[in-house]
């Protein structure tokens, strides 16, 4: 296969997949098109592989990874940009919205194995292939992950009342 017929088949699906890690259109661009120059530049490597798609998938989780570690800019919260406090206690248009704010607010490793499990649906075994670790980590960091969602997603418990 061609480096062009495989980008012109897959690109959706890599920018669907780093929409999903990175939570923003313009950032999952960049990154899909970033990974696609460098897969360009190995591509008589990577065509040559069984499945070329997973190990791109893998070198676009990869640089997800590296720029959230690359990125040290301090964020100034602009006047304009400031959320409205009353708009907080609305409930969101959309149930995905609050899941969606929910996953962007977990550690980068637990949002890419959530997104790889239940977008992507990989196994842990290939999880763990794509974030170069093991089975079990990815168990450990989907657990956590689920654990923080459970907590965010229930509705408001009321506290114990004491009987006398």
């Amino acid at each position: 296969m061609q480096f062009e017929e495989f980008a012109a088949a897959r690109l959706p699906a890599l920018l669907r997949y780093a929409v999903l890690l990175s939570g923003d259109r313009e950032q999952a661009s960049d990154l899909v098109q970033d990974v696609l120059t460098k897969a360009l530049l190995k591509w008589r490597r990577i065509g040559a592989l069984e499945e070329p798609y997973a190990y791109v998938r893998t070198m676009l989780t990869n640089e997800y990874l590296s720029f959230l570690r690359r990125r040290r800019v301090p964020t100034v919260p602009l006047g304009w940009a400031t959320p409205d406090p009353a708009a907080a206690e609305r409930a969101p248009d959309r149930p995905d919205e609050e899941v969606w704010r929910l996953l962007s607010g977990l550690p980068r490793q637990q949002r890419a194995v959530i997104v790889l499990r239940y977008y992507e649906g990989l196994s842990d075994p290939e999880i763990a292939e794509v974030l170069k670790c093991r089975p079990t980590t990815v168990r450990a960091y989907a657990s956590r992950a689920l654990a923080t969602l459970r907590v965010e997603l229930s509705p408001t418990t009321v506290p114990p009342v004491e009987v006398l």
